[in-house]
Formats: C-alpha cells, structure tokens, sequence
C-alpha cells in the first residue's frame, strides 16, 4: 500500500504499539483475564434476559387488563340484551294469554322472570365471580358446558354468516 498523504507511520510491524501513545487509542483497556472476558457477555445476556421477561410481563399485564375491561363490557352488554329478552317475554305473554290461554301466558312470565334474574346476577357479579362461577360449572358438567359452547359457537357463526350475506348483495361501493 502506498502513502500518498503522509499519515501512515513509516515503520511497519505486525502488531500495533500504543504502549507510548495513550492518546492514539484512548479506548482500548489492557487486556481483561479470561474470567473478566467471559463474565461480560454472560452479565450483558443476563441484562437482556431480564429486561425482555420484564416487557412480557408489562406486556401481558396490559393484555389483562384489556380483556377484563372488554368482558366488563361484554358482562353490560349481555345484561341489556337479557333485560330486553325479559321484556319481550312478558310482552308475549300477554299475546299467549289470548290465543293459548292463561297457563301457557304463565310459562312465558316464568320464563321472563327467570331471564330477569339471570341478568340481575350478571349485572350484580364483578368479572372475577363469573369467571369463577364459569370454571365451576365446567368442572361440574363438563359435557354441558361443552354441549353450551358448541350451541353459542353455532349461534354465533350463524349471525356472523347472515351478516355477511346480508352486506354483500347491496354493498357494491366497498
């Protein structure tokens, strides 16, 4: 290689000298023992491990409380929705009354008047309690609760699916 500029020494050797001359590379320490050499990177792992477990946990700290806040608004939500189900029972009861009689108008107000507690005990219950409420259920009757679960899951999937048939035909802009 050829100075052209002047800046490189004029001796050459294979090994870099700073013994005399701090100044030219300030940083670099004396050589670290073994020991020291091998503690560094485990200290820095160490740190990163540390700090990325603290992440996941803030992390699912926040996830928590963001499905508490959405079931306590699910848990409002299938509250209304029970309370407007009751009243439409003891709407029809009255109907029933005229075209069945008055004992079928009485299993419709039964059943409005259990749908109303139903949805008092939701309403009265923080998330915590009816998730304890849900686990012993399912601990207790496990077919049922699976038998449950397939029936809202098919309810559900039905809503969905008229949903989107009912958007596609009209909805010719999106």
């Amino acid at each position: 290689m050829v100075d052209t500029d002047g800046t490189l020494p004029t001796t050459q050797s294979t090994s870099p000298n700073f013994a005399g001359n701090a100044g030219v590379a300030p940083e670099v320490a004396p050589f670290a023992s073994e020991a020291e050499a091998h503690d560094k990177p485990k200290a820095g792992l160490a740190d990163a491990k540390q700090s990325v477990k603290e992440g996941a946990t803030k992390v699912q700290r926040q996830a928590v409380d963001k499905v508490y806040a959405l079931a306590g608004d699910g848990k409002a939500k299938a509250g209304s929705a029970l309370d407007q189900v009751a009243q439409l029972l003891n709407d029809a009861a009255g109907q029933v009354d005229e075209k069945l009689g008055s004992q079928y108008g009485q299993y419709a107000r039964s059943a409005a008047d259990s749908v109303t507690s139903l949805s008092g005990a939701i309403k009265d219950k923080d998330v915590e309690e009816l998730l304890d409420d849900a686990r012993a259920f399912v601990a207790k009757s496990p077919a049922v609760a699976i038998g449950i679960a397939a029936a809202l899951g098919f309810v559900l999937a039905r809503v969905v699916q008229s949903g989107i048939e009912t958007r596609e035909p009209g909805d010719a802009t999106a």
